[in-house]
């Protein structure tokens, strides 16, 4: 039985979502001058193409025809602050239809062949109607999940929508159609009250009849009937067939959906892509293929021998993770940001809040064990307020939290104040989730963190291009050391870092930055951050580092993942550097454990500059196969993932080790090898590594690094 409309309850936490979305290749044509909304030049168009739309093909003699489409439906999941990385696939499924019409409207499709393969445990489920395609560009009140996602929306080409809708003619456009090139019309479409629930985009009209060649939009917030749906894009092309018919050529369609339950940036993604081709016109389909519902399916042993052409991962479109013609994008990003804009405005009450699993309990080194939560509230359509608490049971009971107060645009960008206390890690990078970190420390002694108390109050404004994160900020801080409180099973803890105290003012200008890369199927990850800290002397600190001390720090981190069939290439570099004062060892650039230098001491290895480099190839091998009931089957095969890399320092730094921990390693090339096992649809990585100058050996076991900053 089909459960609620593209219902994703992704290893049974937080719901998530679908949906779909896509688009052809297209060349922009030279600007014309735009029109204005509702001229009398666009009423006629659009009033022209609503009649067209009306006629249902019936003056064409066209009686009825058989097609078939060729498709896929995927879930991808997407986490981490900003979603600036790149969606994961973790099920695709593949559709072969048969695709009956006749007129004035009936519609049916037969699926005739399905398979699927699954790269992370999923139990989603899957409407009947996201499992076929859109006849005649939708009917005129539209319905999305069988009305459970979106219901009895007006079409903006419908009687009742041209009464609801505002239009104006905006630049024409160019797109290939086979050996052709066609101009259309766009007609941008806005709702006359965005409060309701309407569609937002763009119609591609062909200029001289007025036939739809192409939609492109999103709904209003009001359409949507599920409140963790955060928006649903679609794009239906038609294309002229046998120089008389506008029929479906391809269609793409998107549902993404997040979680209201907590502040988990964790999104779920649907996206459905088909191409409709092999068209027979008046064939004489008998009546009864049109009785029951309209997309039904073969039988399993049908299905199962449908006789595909290739695997399913090698025939997966690469524009299924999500690249759009440039037309298309600028349509539905503006669509967005009024949808978002409507989400924006709904006030909730005060509420639990989270941003990962370890923000209710952790365990380390200073705290031990330790317990948090978080509240958040919304005041007006875009003031939100923020804050969290944790407290340790080791470190005397005192209590670490932050407070915050934001003004955020539907864009991304926001203006953020912001004041609290909590622990700050020493590294650049982090070299273990805390999940795993937390069962290592209490167990056995081993905390990956290596924290400093940092106290902090300022302001930050963060723009949002796109993928790209522009943050700047100034901030007063005060730094102290840490001592060590948490007694493990086992084992000891090592001392926490030396660090100077102080306190001091600093600027900051950050970028992160997600991109797609410009050559070969992989993605890129692009990191970069300045920072100048000024030290104050407070005459009641006679400890603190001395008034007037500048250091100036700079990092950047890279990472690149370039994919062979089914083998993936990774690529990581990061380097930092400090410049000015050099007995703030917290300015420092620190390097070892399993991620920054695998065969290492935690932070073993510092100096004033210094860099990073790794190099990883992953590659499948034979493994054991486990069934998991509905969630699928762990595949069997894992991937073996050799790996080299070091880290060059340079920079002599002057540090007593008398009441922490000093690096024992600097100025100097340290090389790094070994070897990681990803299983578990390589959620679960195990590493033994060496390194091979004054190193050690070393075995880690830890999640997926795409998954920690939600752990």
């Amino acid at each position: 039985m089909m459960r609620r409309a593209m219902q994703a309850r992704w290893t049974g936490t937080i719901g998530l979502a679908l949906t779909l979305f896509a688009l052809p290749r297209t060349a922009p044509a030279q600007s014309g001058g735009a029109a204005g909304w509702n001229d009398p030049r666009t009423r006629a168009l659009v009033e022209m193409a609503t009649r067209r739309r009306a006629e249902q093909l019936a003056d064409t003699g066209l009686v009825d025809y058989r097609a078939n489409a060729r498709g896929y439906v995927t879930f991808l999941a997407q986490v981490g602050d900003g979603f600036l990385e790149t969606p994961k696939l973790v099920k695709t499924d593949q559709l072969a239809l048969e695709v009956y019409w006749r007129a004035p409207n009936l519609s049916k499709q037969r699926i005739i062949g399905r398979r699927d393969t699954t790269l992370l445990p999923t139990d989603i489920q899957y409407h009947r109607d996201h499992l076929g395609i859109v006849q005649n560009n939708f009917p005129d009140f539209i319905r999305i999940g069988e009305g459970d996602e979106v219901r009895d929306v007006p079409h903006p080409l419908s009687p009742a929508g041209l009464k609801l809708y505002d239009f104006a003619i905006a630049d024409s456009v160019r797109i290939r159609a086979g050996s052709e090139t066609i101009t259309l019309i766009e007609v941008k479409v806005r709702p006359k009250e965005d409060r309701d629930p309407r569609v937002i985009g763009a119609i591609y009209l062909e200029p001289e009849g007025a036939h739809v060649v192409r939609m492109a939009f999103n709904f209003t917030k009001a359409a949507f009937l599920d409140d963790h749906l955060e928006d649903l894009a679609v794009m239906l092309e038609n294309r002229l067939i046998g120089g008389r018919y506008w029929l479906p050529n391809r269609q793409e369609i998107e549902i993404r959906r997040t979680g209201t339950y907590m502040d988990f940036p964790v999104r779920g993604i649907i996206r459905g892509w088909w191409e409709v081709g092999q068209y027979e016109f008046n064939v004489a389909v008998p009546q009864q293929v049109f009785t029951g519902p309209e997309i039904v399916s073969a039988s399993p042993q049908e299905l199962k021998a449908y006789p595909w052409p290739a695997p399913i991962m090698d025939s997966l479109p690469p524009d299924i993770r999500g690249t759009v013609d440039p037309d298309i994008k600028r349509i539905q990003d503006e669509a967005r940001v009024l949808v978002r804009a409507r989400a924006l405005e709904r006030v909730y009450p005060l509420r639990v809040s989270a941003r990962r699993a370890s923000d209710f309990v952790r365990v380390n080194r200073v705290e031990g064990l330790s317990f948090g939560a978080g509240a958040n509230a919304r005041l007006g359509s875009r003031i939100f307020l923020g804050s969290r608490l944790r407290m340790g049971m080791d470190d005397h009971h005192q209590l670490k939290g932050l407070a915050t107060m934001r003004w955020e645009q539907p864009s991304g960008t926001r203006l953020e104040l912001f004041g609290g206390r909590d622990l700050h890690d020493i590294g650049d990078q982090p070299e273990r989730s805390l999940v795993f970190n937390s069962i290592a420390a209490q167990e056995f002694g081993s905390d990956l963190t290596d924290p400093y108390n940092l106290a902090e109050g300022g302001v930050r404004f963060v723009k949002r291009f796109g993928l790209t994160d522009l943050s700047v900020g100034a901030s007063r801080e005060q730094h102290k050391q840490l001592q060590v409180h948490g007694l493990p099973v086992t084992g000891s803890f090592d001392p926490t870092p030396v660090v100077k105290p102080l306190i001091g003012n600093r600027a900051i200008l950050a970028l992160d930055r997600a991109l797609s890369p410009w050559m070969g199927p992989g993605r890129l990850r692009f990191e970069a951050r300045a920072s100048a800290l000024r030290t104050l002397e407070p005459k009641e600190f006679n400890d603190m580092a001395p008034g007037g001390l500048m250091s100036y720090r700079g990092s950047i981190g890279i990472e690149h993942r370039t994919e062979f069939g089914s083998s993936t290439l990774v690529l990581r570099e990061n380097a930092a550097a400090v410049f000015g004062d050099t007995t703030l060892l917290q300015e420092a650039v620190y390097f070892g454990g399993p991620v920054s230098l695998p065969g290492y001491g935690l932070h073993e290895v510092a100096g004033k500059y210094g860099s990073s480099t790794r190099a990883e190839f992953q590659f499948p091998v034979p493994f054991i196969g486990i069934p998991l009931g509905r969630f699928g089957r762990v595949p069997s095969r894992a991937k073996l993932a050799p790996y080299a890399g070091g880290a060059l320092v340079g920079g002599a730094l002057a540090c007593s080790n008398a009441n922490g921990r000093c690096p024992g390693l600097t100025e100097g090339f340290y090389p790094t090898a070994g070897v990681g096992l990803l299983t578990f649809f390589d959620l679960l990585r195990f590493d033994v590594a060496r390194g091979l100058k004054n190193g050690r050996w070393m075995f880690n076991v830890d999640i997926s690094r795409e998954f920690w900053s939600i752990l």
